[in-house]
């Protein structure tokens, strides 16, 4: 099939949005759209709960764009309320980077398309050289608290509702960063998440606990949960969340597991934490971006997305100590929320691709709304395979294995993926890039290298002072393990990553000899420039990964992919976003500029108005068809 006709796969990802942030007000289901065929743009969307057949009301049209640029990865960028049937929205507009706010009423009704808004768009805040974002509504203030990271560093801000182009008020300065706020009921209560560098929000971080004042603001301000970097046991705590009986509850990991533990009376000096659901398994994710959440209160029980051995399911906790398993189709979940026995995700699994999932808890039935009609048949899918192999060290490592349709055997090729992060994970869900490969050939495996989520602490902290070696000698040796065993042609093995995948990649390319070729996209290639030019939430983060810097300059310049340029002996192709402020432009414009002086080909394509991660459909399917054709060009197809 030519590169003019492409693949279903490759058409449907041109056209698919990205589902975000479902949330429950009341009988209305409210979303986020992300959608590629508008440049990236994200909207806000709403229907009536379990109607996936009616036609939802956007109510942020373009120009509109929603997006938070919190530690340049955002987050959350729209706060919801629904209070005595007016729906509030307050947004941060990615126009100006300031927050509106807009109301609407007639949510009494079955008909979205009759709601009636109160006025215009409303700007809250003046254009200011800041970013916020992660906010709630505080009802009983009328108001939004939030975080604004401004002049290098963060603070919890107050923003009135009433109030145009207004001075956020600063109401807590945290030492580094925060984020991930909880308000309780009563409005008496805040709970946050903070974290100082050199520790990522994951590796070591503290549950915080204020009181309100009747005015709004914070005293009685103390951590509750988690650790500070000075202690010896790094722990870190997510998505701290309040039920209705007053208790507060949260997710950390010092038993070596993400673990949900209650506090029945947070505001008292005792500090004695309930432990009701102890399991060897996952309920929270790495908190790269605000608003993450795995956990909601159905109204009856905790409703939590639990991960084990790299997928996921739904179980109900009760405060007993009780916990079942909810019985749906689904195992790549996010973005869980609950009120009243009804619950929403974001789910995918094998065959199908990720959607809303609404569920009637009480009746146990479900429906599912892919965000785009289905792509392909499903006997054109090739689904994902448990692999588990020796990686590096001689540690059992796991990966997702896809062969190509039609089967594997030692004349296919290959393409390995190193997923970003380091810390996330190869998901389980439908992947129409993945499916891209399959379809036209290729056997592809998705490395959940030392350093994944989803697998507890112990395999987590595999890659602290190993990222590029322990990483590098999982993504060889996943490969090595398919050549083994008949899956895979030696001769047209590749490797492709984004960012710190694409450090892994550049690195297998240098320190393996099993790689033919290799794409990159933004991708770290000098660590040492990563430490001295990168923005401010990941300017300590090679601390743990690789050495305090510059103390341990020697092991930065022994992990270089530039630096050892001269050992790579295989074509790469490279994609850059030019407003990428995460891995800077000129880090893959002097990768690229010393293999070509080794004679090395390179393809460099650049996209003047992507950033780090591609959001535009026809640069997402520019990057895939490019590769492809690089791969065939110097692989000898």
């Amino acid at each position: 099939m030519s590169l003019q006709q492409p693949l279903p796969a490759t058409t449907a990802l041109g056209r698919t949005s990205l589902l975000r942030a479902p949330q429950l007000l009341g009988d209305w289901l409210l979303w986020l759209e992300q959608r590629p065929h508008e440049k990236g743009r994200t909207t806000a969307c709403i229907r009536r709960w379990g109607e996936p057949e009616a036609t939802p009301l956007e109510l942020t049209p373009a120009p509109i764009n929603l997006r938070s640029r919190v530690h340049d990865y955002g987050g959350a960028p729209l706060t919801a309320a629904l209070t005595e049937g007016t729906l509030q929205l307050v947004w941060v507009d990615d126009d100006d980077g300031c927050l509106w706010f807009q109301a609407w009423t007639g949510l009494d009704g079955d008909n979205p398309q009759a709601l009636d808004a109160l006025d215009s768009p409303q700007r809250l805040t003046a254009p200011r050289d800041s970013a916020l974002g992660g906010g709630v509504i505080d009802p009983l203030r009328s108001r939004w608290l939030g975080v604004i990271e401004e002049s290098g560093c963060d603070r919890l801000v107050s923003v009135a509702l009433d109030q145009r182009d207004q001075t956020p008020v600063v109401v807590h300065q945290p030492a580094d960063f925060a984020g991930y706020l909880a308000l309780n009921a009563d409005g008496t209560h805040l709970a946050w998440v903070e974290w100082q560098q050199p520790s990522m929000p994951w590796d070591c971080s503290q549950l915080v606990l204020a009181r309100l004042t009747a005015s709004g603001s914070i005293e009685a301000c103390r951590g509750i949960a988690g650790a500070e970097p000075s202690q010896a046991q790094g722990i870190s705590v997510f998505q701290p969340q309040w039920l209705p009986d007053g208790s507060l509850v949260v997710a950390e990991d010092s038993s070596g597991w993400w673990n949900l533990m209650r506090h029945p009376n947070a505001d008292s000096m005792n500090t004695h934490w309930q432990r009701l659901w102890p399991m060897a398994k996952e309920t929270a994710m790495p908190q790269w971006v605000f608003g993450m959440s795995t956990t909601a209160w159905d109204g009856e029980k905790l409703l939590a997305a639990v991960c084990d051995q790299g997928e996921w399911q739904l179980q109900r906790l009760g405060l007993d100590g009780s916990a079942e398993r909810v019985e749906q189709p689904f195992n790549d979940l996010a973005d869980l929320h609950a009120s009243h026995g009804r619950a929403v995700a974001i789910a995918s699994n094998s065959t199908t691709g990720h959607g809303l999932l609404e569920l009637d808890l009480g009746a146990g039935t479900w429906r599912h709304t892919p965000a785009a009609s289905a792509a392909m048949e499903v006997n054109a899918i090739s689904v994902g395979q448990s692999l588990w192999f020796d990686g590096s060290g001689g540690q059992r490592t796991h990966a997702w294995y896809y062969p190509p349709v039609g089967g594997a055997d030692a004349s296919s090729p290959l393409l390995v993926k190193s997923h970003s992060g380091p810390s996330s994970m190869a998901r389980r869900g439908l992947n129409l890039a993945i499916q891209f490969w399959t379809s036209r050939g290729w056997g592809v495996v998705d490395v959940n290298y030392g350093g994944s989520t989803g697998f507890g602490r112990t395999y987590r902290d595999r890659l602290q002072g190993g990222w590029g070696v322990v990483d590098v000698n999982d993504c060889a040796a996943a490969a090595k393990t398919l050549i083994a065993t008949n899956r895979a042609d030696p001769s047209r093995v590749a490797i492709e990553g984004g960012s710190a995948g694409g450090f892994t990649t550049l690195a297998c390319l240098c320190f393996t000899d099993v790689f033919r070729a290799g794409a990159c996209r933004y991708a770290v290639s000098d660590p040492s420039a990563l430490a001295t030019e990168t923005h401010r939430f990941e300017a300590r983060y090679l601390d743990g990964l690789i050495g305090r810097w510059p103390e341990e300059r020697d092991l930065y310049e022994q992990r270089s992919p530039l630096g050892h340029a001269d050992q790579i002996r295989c074509p790469v192709i490279f994609f850059q976003g030019l407003k990428d402020k995460v891995v800077l432009p000129q880090q893959t414009e002097r990768m690229a500029e010393a293999l070509r002086r080794n004679a090395i080909p390179v393809e460099v394509h650049t996209f003047p108005e992507e950033g780090h991660g591609f959001r535009d459909s026809a640069v997402q399917i520019a990057v895939l068809e490019s590769t492809e054709r690089f791969f065939r060009q110097h692989l000898n197809f």
